[in-house]
């Protein structure tokens, strides 16, 4: 891996994170990308839910295969391996190499003992968690056969694009969502719309007009967009031209209350040309699973918060300082909540709403939204 060619490489992957691309599209076009700089034998991009870091679909390159997902999810959320995706998420440079992490010897590891080795006969694994803006969008994972390991300087370089992998994920849902978004949208969810380049919306899904009229706009095509709106549509447009200029987002207060981040993407042809603009307006980091928890487990509010602290990567002292409560009082509803969900751990409780809320969404290959979350 030459500095030249690193550098052109991740001038790529932020150019494709701003094309317009779906984001399986995207995920393809940026693993083909990564290799010219970084050679490896098989990858597996995720989309992750940015309200709990859990795997909600997967983009893969190589002999790994979809048939072994369910035994992946079990190495990943039930075993106590050396590392997982969220662990990864929360380190500096959010990388980590199964050689580096084990000393140079894996079989410490079940996940690579019980399958890696076994199945794909994988010598060495890296992962990194893919986060922008202060929200994890999804993870990678690349692989090595032949003995051969991930050096530093590779994990260093998967870390220096991990940002721009991410904002391709991010912006790839929106643009999923406003490819489909006259068939029926959730007009309680997330507004999509597409702003050409006369500053007028030329297409919007189901929700936009009540998402914008929160924000103080008028009908859309009838009057000015608000004005958080119009800022980021031109910073967008300015970082078309500046692809090393962060990409626009916004935290505001609607008028009914609501905390909603708004953000938006240059949409670029193959060809380099357009001007056109992708807007997401949705709730604050939505944590969609915790309703579904509730309402199957029979959780009460004080034990929902802590289910989605827990989710969240909280510890019990963090648990304690968020919600106001002394830590025995966080540990008694733990245990409450292991009792309703039929669970004896932290590990347990994660595993057991990834295989009921996720996994059947994932068999089911649903659409996801442009939160991060199961579309539909």
């Amino acid at each position: 891996m030459t500095t030249v060619s690193a550098e052109r490489v991740r001038t790529q992957i932020d150019g494709l994170a701003t094309a317009g691309l779906d984001w399986p599209t995207f995920g393809a076009a940026a693993i083909e990308t990564l290799r010219k700089a970084l050679p490896f034998s098989a990858a597996c991009l995720a989309t992750l839910d940015p309200a709990t870091e859990l795997v909600t679909a997967t983009v893969k390159w190589g002999d790994v295969d979809d048939e072994h997902d369910l035994e992946w999810s079990y190495y990943e959320y039930e075993v106590d391996d050396v590392y997982d995706f969220r662990a990864v998420s929360r380190r500096p440079g959010a990388v980590a190499a199964l050689g580096t992490e084990t000393g140079g010897d894996p079989a410490r590891s079940r996940r690579w003992t019980e399958m890696f080795r076994p199945v794909w006969d994988y010598s060495d694994e890296m992962r990194a968690g893919l986060a922008v803006d202060g929200a994890t969008w999804g993870g990678i994972a690349l692989f090595h056969q032949g003995g051969r390991t991930f050096t530093p300087a590779e994990q260093e370089f998967m870390s220096s694009v991990s940002a721009g992998f991410a904002r391709g994920l991010r912006t790839g849902l929106v643009v999923g969502a406003a490819d489909g978004a006259l068939t029926g949208a959730d007009a309680d969810g997330p507004a999509v719309l597409v702003v050409g380049a006369d500053d007028e919306v030329v297409q919007a899904n189901l929700g936009a007009a009540g998402r914008v009229a929160d924000l103080g706009g008028g009908p859309l095509g009838e009057s000015r967009l608000p004005q958080v709106i119009c800022a980021i549509v031109g910073a967008a447009r300015r970082r078309a031209a500046d692809p090393g200029a962060p990409m626009p987002r916004a935290r505001l207060r609607s008028r009914s209350g609501r905390w909603v981040v708004a953000h938006a993407s240059p949409l670029v042809s193959r060809a380099g040309a357009g001007t056109d603009v992708v807007v997401t307006l949705e709730d604050a980091r939505p944590p969609e699973v915790i309703p579904l928890v509730v309402a199957s487990y029979g959780l009460t509010d004080r034990e929902r918060d802590v289910v989605g602290l827990v989710l969240s990567g909280v510890d019990t002292a963090d648990v304690a300082g968020r919600l106001h409560l002394s830590a025995y009082t966080v540990q008694d509803h733990l245990k409450k909540i292991f009792t309703k969900v039929g669970v004896r751990s932290r590990r347990e409780l994660i595993a057991r709403i990834y295989n009921d809320h996720y996994v059947p969404r994932l068999v089911e290959g649903g659409a996801l939204a442009p939160s991060g979350w199961f579309a539909g």
